[in-house]
């Protein structure tokens, strides 16, 4: 399916959601205004949310210690029959679901820290489990179900029926304007045919959510029953990490699906999504910030236990920067999760940007971790923990969690789409004023009225850019030793307003080509949001140590910002464009003589056609 650049971009601009009908720290950080009032103090949920999710947790902690094996689950490449039983049993798949219908009723808070005990048990039981409910049929029917959807559909997922989400295609990625699987109506039911790669759960579904184009109306949500007809799982697809992920290729022949599985209203498929994943990104940070306090446990008795030139390894500082790095990361990690998942419980805040920030922030940052934790356990951290354990050691699979945290940057958004999608909404106001400035078919009246809409805007904006509380020396003093990283804040969101604002003016509708300037812009803001949350935290948890740990991530994170802020405009941009068009061209594959490529052959993207499969269904059921 061929759509050019403009096509593809309306699309995804007529997905967005354009209002903001809540406040939103994340979006007045973007525009230079320190909103801390937003954040601090943040939500803190009910008592009788607290004792729903604490009784839970207690539940699950010893299902975990007793019935998980990781080790197992990585030698098999397989979830075990029972532990799914027993999940199903205990009511983990119907975690975030109501009570009304089944569910525990866990607020997103408690649900983050399931998450986060699940996963640091077995990462691929983590995904499964977020798949299901953060993307999969739970979320988008509870947001923009029908009573009746909700009715059907919401108790089966709470007693534990598989879901899964499936949107990506063959040729298909973050570009869904040219989604080739399609649905046509034909009297109550819609046809569907077409081809879905990367089904995390998909091979195990009972459930499906399904993006599919019906002709002249767009793209289009449905709930598909995983056994029905014409529905064929043709492969169990595997990774270099989270082996026990049931991912597949799902084939769609001539499928019906009846009209009263339509989620929402035809055309509203890419909106549903783009909703639901405001939240349900959140459970990506979560198994995040899990992994990132395992690192830390492992890192701290490990180099208290290993013996180098006379001195615990973790008394070297060559070490020391590596735990005081995990250690910092790993407390503002957690602080961000639970700032955003306060704020989402909330129901107050659009949040919209801080889901995407935390998401972005704890995917790059937690690999960081993992990384240096291999690097402190040396040979051992690239060593198989089934090898340590077979040889008398004890079995630390830090080359597991390296492996397993990859994904995370690419999944629910690439870290590249994230800063892109990002950084349109940390633009918006700008583009909004800016209007028909920057439309190359808007004709000279229009041009000159949005001229003169976008001078008033800016006369207003930008006196507020130029001093503020950050400044002063008496600025947050109510945060003690914390409050000169607040007043950094401060005085870098105006900062980062006016280098947006110039950079604006410089390039107008050609800043949307600016990828690697927006990125450095966005991930300004997400150091930002993660100093902001964490010195908030630490205030609320009145504790000597945790300041220690807030000043200590600030600390570095400072530094991280000052970097980002030259790089903006003392950068290899320019140079690199013209490389990497010359290496595209064909001017450097003498560079790659001298090797042999032993990839297996085939297409670079499998055929996608619509017809008939003729694979084996490997589609597994799950005992219920």
């Amino acid at each position: 399916m061929t759509v050019d650049e403009r096509a593809a971009r309306q699309v995804a601009e007529q997905a967005r959601e354009t209002r903001w009908q809540r406040p939103s720290f994340g979006k007045e950080l973007f525009l230079g205004h320190f909103r801390i009032d937003l954040i601090h103090p943040h939500p803190s949920g009910t008592a009788e949310d607290r004792a729903r999710g604490d009784a839970f947790l207690e539940k699950l902690r010893k299902f975990t210690e007793s019935h998980i094996d990781n080790t197992v689950i990585e030698r098999d490449a397989q979830i075990p029959d029972e532990v799914l039983k027993g999940l199903k049993d205990l009511g983990a798949f119907g975690m975030k679901i109501k009570p009304e219908y089944g569910g525990i009723g866990l607020t997103q808070v408690y649900y983050n820290k399931a998450l986060m005990l699940v996963g640091s048990a077995s990462p691929a039981i983590g995904a499964m489990l977020s798949a299901h409910q953060s993307i999969g049929v739970p979320q988008p029917i509870a947001m923009f179900g029908s009573s009746e959807q909700k009715q059907e559909f919401l108790p089966r997922c709470a007693k534990g029926e598989i879901t899964a989400f499936l949107l990506t295609e063959p040729d298909v990625g973050s570009d869904p304007a040219r989604l080739g699987t399609t649905a046509v109506q034909d009297g109550d039911d819609y046809i569907l045919n077409g081809v879905k790669l990367w089904t995390t759960n998909g091979v195990v579904a009972d459930l499906l959510v399904v993006m599919a184009q019906v002709p002249d109306r767009g793209i289009t949500a449905f709930v598909v029953e995983a056994d029905a007809e014409g529905i064929t799982v043709e492969n169990r697809n595997a990774f270099m990490g989270l082996r026990g992920l049931e991912n597949g290729v799902t084939r769609f022949h001539n499928v019906r699906v009846p009209e009263k599985n339509v989620i929402g209203k035809e055309g509203a498929g890419l909106k549903i999504a783009l909703a639901t994943l405001n939240t349900g990104r959140l459970s990506l940070p979560a198994l995040c910030a899990g992994s990132a306090k395992w690192c830390l446990k492992i890192a701290r008795e490990w180099s208290a236990e290993r013996i180098q030139w006379g001195l615990p390894v973790g008394k070297h500082e060559a070490i020391a920067g590596k735990i005081a790095y995990i250690a910092a990361t790993a407390y503002a990690l957690e602080a961000v999760l639970d700032l955003s998942s306060e704020l989402a419980d909330a129901g107050k805040h659009d949040i919209r940007i801080e889901a995407a920030l935390a998401k972005l922030y704890a995917s790059e940052k937690a690999w960081l971790v993992a990384d240096e934790l291999v690097q402190i356990r040396g040979g051992r951290g690239y060593e198989t923990a089934e090898s340590q354990a077979a040889r008398g050691e004890r079995g630390i699979a830090a080359e597991q969690v390296l492996r397993d945290l990859r994904i995370n940057r690419i999944f629910e958004g690439s870290t590249e789409i994230m800063h892109l999608l990002i950084a349109r909404e940390a633009v918006d106001a700008h583009l909004s004023v800016a209007g028909d400035i920057i439309d190359p078919d808007a004709d000279r009246q229009a041009k000159m009225k949005a001229a003169a809409k976008a001078g008033g805007f800016y006369a207003k904006w930008l006196p507020t850019l130029v001093v503020g509380k950050g400044q002063t020396p008496a600025g947050y003093t109510e945060f003690g030793p914390l409050a000169k990283h607040l007043r950094f804040v401060e005085r870098s969101a105006r900062k980062l307003a006016r280098q947006t604002f110039y950079a604006m003016s410089r390039w107008q509708g050609k800043m949307e080509r600016k990828q690697r300037f927006l990125s450095r812009i966005v991930d300004i803001g997400a150091e930002l949001f993660a100093i902001s949350a964490t010195c908030v935290r630490a205030q609320q948890d009145q504790n000597p140590n945790a300041q220690m740990l807030a000043d200590a991530f600030a600390k570095q994170a400072r530094i991280r910002v000052d970097e980002l802020f030259d790089k903006l405009w003392r950068n290899t941009d320019d140079s690199d464009v013209v490389l990497s068009k010359q290496v595209l061209d064909g001017n450097y594959t003498w560079l790659e003589e001298g090797v042999i490529d032993a990839s297996i052959p085939g297409s670079w993207i499998a055929d996608s056609t619509h017809r008939e499969s003729t694979a084996t269904n490997v589609h597994r059921p799950t005992p219920r």
